[in-house]
């Protein structure tokens, strides 16, 4: 809303200023100040605080992948294998931002705060699965749309939120991908360890020299759904960038981009969950679908990415030509 676009008090017609607290309001007194660095106050650590509480949760599970690092070391180079794909991906969409290759510092904090806001998803996950996986027939399907797809996709957004988009360094739409795709990186990171930890406490190997056959199936396996993740986020990613510059808009654009990337996430995860891969040849088939959901979501992606960048070179190529005529 703009200056000229908000509601105005009767009293405000005839044009008079200096009506402290009848119709106008500005710092004066002392009570005032105390009130504007309260209301600070509680702006910026309502940002910490969500931080703080994703740290004590995720230190809280750490337990799981620490205890299966301090055994297992092998796990560790598992996990960075697991989301090698998902890294390039990521690296890919970093490197085709024609705008501003983003630096290094904005990039680990969204990394590492989806790491530690993750640990919300897990949290929620398990709380409600049983809830609503109690239904018939339909469970996990509503589980998945429901629940799994808006709560990790909005965990994810909120590590670009938190600091991120907050920053000078996010100054073109297209960011907004840059720095989703990395929250999917951190994301699929943690959860790859997470999974390839559980496999060991589940088959009791965790303190022998047995497992490492499926620890190496799980990691192969989550190698091709961490991009997925990439993916999504950097769909929500970027049309956070979009609500960025349209302020107006600014909510409505955000829950587009976060309804989009959690429908495409629970749609693959259903199909995921419920093709009958083994009558149409087991791993292969299960891989072939995911490259191939894959395949259309990043064309969906790069469709989007693809006419900013050409949006962004007319833009460019314009204001070059504008300063040979200058000169």
């Amino acid at each position: 809303m703009t200056g000229s676009d908000r509601p105005r008090d009767p009293v405000e017609s005839n044009g008079r200023t200096n009506r402290y607290e009848v119709t106008d309001w500005e710092s004066r007194t002392r009570l005032d100040a105390v009130a504007e660095t309260v209301h600070g106050g509680l702006t910026r650590s309502a940002r910490w605080g969500v931080i703080l509480l994703a740290l004590l949760t995720f230190v809280a599970q750490l337990g799981l992948v620490t205890s299966a690092l301090w055994y297992r070391p092998t796990l560790g180079i598992l996990t960075v294998a697991s989301v090698v794909p998902a890294f390039l991906l990521a690296g890919a969409i970093w490197y085709g931002n024609p705008t501003m290759r983003e630096p290094v510092w904005p990039l680990s904090v969204t990394f590492l705060l989806s790491v530690l806001f993750a640990s919300f998803a897990a949290t929620l996950n398990g709380a409600l699965q049983p809830l609503v996986t109690a239904l018939p027939f339909v469970g996990m399907v509503v589980f998945f749309f429901l629940v799994v797809g808006p709560i990790e996709e909005t965990v994810k957004w909120l590590a670009v939120r938190l600091h991120a988009y907050r920053g000078d360094d996010f100054d073109a739409v297209i960011d907004g991908a840059v720095y989703g795709a990395v929250a999917g990186l951190g994301f699929a990171t943690i959860e790859n360890a997470l999974y390839i930890s559980k496999v060991l406490f589940d088959s009791g190997t965790i303190a022998l020299s047995g497992g490492f056959g499926q620890m190496l199936s799980v990691a192969t396996q989550r190698a091709f759904v961490g991009p997925g993740h990439v993916l999504y986020s950097a769909i929500a990613g970027y049309y956070l960038g979009l609500a960025k510059f349209n302020p107006d808009d600014r909510g409505p654009i955000v829950v587009k981009g976060l309804l989009i990337a959690a429908g495409i996430h629970a749609t693959y995860n259903s199909l995921a969950s419920n093709l009958p891969y083994d009558v149409f040849g087991g791993g292969i088939a299960f891989v072939a679908f995911v490259l191939l959901f894959d395949g259309l979501v990043g064309y969906f992606l790069y469709r989007k990415l693809s006419r900013y960048r050409a949006a962004y070179d007319e833009v460019s190529s314009t204001n070059e030509s504008d300063a040979v005529s200058a000169d």
